[in-house]
């Protein structure tokens, strides 16, 4: 009996000492369903490695974030990619492409909006009053493989994140968002 409740306080405390799971991007991968993937064994980055677009503010620095964000999106799809294939300096059998969308999303949900715009039991209608709003940066990255200049794969993470959320966790969730598209690249096709 001692024995049991010595395990249960173990992992008692081992659970609670655990990070909490880190928020995960939404990730959607597309490819051409006519490539023949199992050719596919060196990659390299495109000439420009990627590009960002923002619409938060008036004040965004695209070339700002570029600095920021882009050694992390190299480095992570540098290390999944080199998972499975090799790194080719010239003539590779595919190159990859980054773009990271940047933006505000917002919903709003307002008293009795679904409700019908004639209502049969003659109450008088809701004025327009907002009852839930919801606003998040709102962050897409696309990864584009091309061969020969044609994309031939391509993923696509998004994420939701909340203005103060750390450094750490933003990163954390670019990394994984990276690391679940690699892993259905190159498909697996019949």
């Amino acid at each position: 009996m001692n024995r049991r409740f010595a395990l249960l306080i173990a992992v008692s405390a081992t659970l609670a000492a655990a990070p909490p799971i880190a928020a995960r991007a939404d990730v959607k991968v597309a490819f051409d369903k006519a490539y023949d993937f199992s050719r596919i064994k060196t990659w390299a980055w495109s000439s420009e490695f990627g590009q960002i677009k923002m619409a938060r503010t008036q004040d965004d620095d695209p070339a700002f974030m570029k600095k920021l964000v882009e050694p992390m999106i190299i480095d992570a799809v540098t290390k999944e990619a080199g998972k499975k294939l090799k790194e080719a300096p010239s003539s590779p059998d595919v190159t990859f492409t980054y773009y990271l969308l940047l933006t505000v999303g917002q919903s709003a949900q307002t008293i009795g909006q679904f409700l019908p715009g004639t209502v049969n039991w003659g109450l008088p209608l809701f004025p327009p009053a907002t009852q839930s709003l919801k606003i998040l940066n709102a962050g897409t990255l696309v990864l584009d493989a091309a061969a020969n200049g044609t994309v031939i794969w391509r993923g696509a993470a998004q994420a939701e994140i909340k203005p103060d959320t750390s450094a750490e966790k933003k990163e954390s969730i670019l990394r994984g968002a990276v690391r679940d598209m690699l892993r259905q690249f190159p498909p697996k096709t019949k």
